[in-house]
């Protein structure tokens, strides 16, 4: 940690965001995140981008303060009017975290980009991390997955208005009531499922927090649309790479259809809480969950003790 004792996350597990002490009743929670587009409206993208920011700060158990906009545009191909519209997205999603925008920076670029780098706060004794997870816990996830494949296929032209719509209300609504509902509870370990998909991030856990985890594949959400593309061999590049990363990390079970682990490394953006919650917790959680109205409420693994750095694919 760089020798600095006030620094209490750093970049050692490949955590969600950066923790600094202030005082010993208030750290700071520090993170960025931008992206191309995913979505054709600019004022979606613009949300969608400004609620993955925000995931970071959520995921550490925080209450996100600040936000300044990240923005790469081409000025000489692009009419100003898709940028006032992104900007207007995001700071919707701002406002709706709670947050205040301070400003930010921008540069010409030929290739579109746009995220925050926000700052939250959290009590220096309980936040959270990726690296608390006990054997016992159950793993419970709080959105479904698919996105990344059906982004894939809306670049393509191959999906309908529908789909296209329910996509982007999944990416751009906020991970802020499951994040209160997990804070409330109590629970031993969380992170945000991004782009390395629920089998990268489940892994980045269990390394972390130096446990094995068990995958329950046939209790994973996914949104059936995907299981659709994903049968038609439209699988994002990202999507390989993560199962090629995890590969030598994986037990998978003989009766496992391998489509169904191009579904569970399927590079998110803005997906959810995977949370590590005591079993004596669980119902409680997921109760409350359900009354706040979050997305997917799905316990989908447990925590084992060995091997260590292992995820079962059951």
């Amino acid at each position: 940690m760089q020798g600095d004792p006030s620094l209490l996350v750093g970049i050692e597990t490949s955590d969600d965001a950066g923790v600094y002490r202030l005082s010993p009743e208030i750290a700071l929670i520090q993170t960025l995140d931008f992206f191309t587009p995913i979505v054709n409206d600019p004022y979606d993208f613009g949300r969608i981008a400004a609620a993955n920011s925000f995931s970071d700060i959520y995921a550490m158990g925080g209450k996100p303060l600040t936000a300044m906009n990240i923005v790469c545009f081409p000025v000489k191909e692009m009419d100003k009017s898709v940028l006032r519209s992104i900007l207007e997205g995001g700071l919707d999603i701002i406002y709706k975290a709670g947050a205040v925008m301070v400003g930010g920076h921008s540069v010409e670029d030929p290739e579109l980009k746009y995220g925050l780098s926000v700052t939250g706060i959290v009590h220096p004794e309980h936040f959270l991390t990726n690296a608390g997870a006990k054997p016992g816990d159950l793993l419970v996830l709080t959105k479904p997955l698919g996105t990344g494949i059906l982004a894939t296929a809306l670049k393509g032209r191959m999906l309908d208005e529908k789909t296209t719509t329910m996509i982007t209300e999944l990416m751009a609504t906020l991970n802020r009531e499951a994040a209160e509902v997990m804070i409330e509870i109590g629970v031993n370990a969380c992170t945000d499922i991004t782009g390395f998909g629920l089998l990268g991030h489940a892994l980045e856990m269990a390394k972390a927090s130096k446990v094995g985890m068990c995958i329950y594949a046939d209790k994973v959400p996914i949104i059936s649309e995907a299981k659709i593309f994903v049968s038609m061999g439209m699988v994002p590049v990202g999507s390989h790479l993560n199962q090629k990363f995890c590969s030598h990390h994986l037990d998978i079970a003989p009766t496992i259809d391998p489509l169904i682990l191009d579904l569970l490394a399927d590079a998110q953006t803005s997906g959810g809480l995977l949370m590590s919650v005591p079993e004596n917790k669980c119902d409680e959680l997921t109760l409350k969950l359900l009354e706040k109205k979050v997305l997917a409420v799905v316990v989908v693994g447990e925590v084992v003790r060995k091997p260590v750095g292992v995820i079962q694919i059951r």
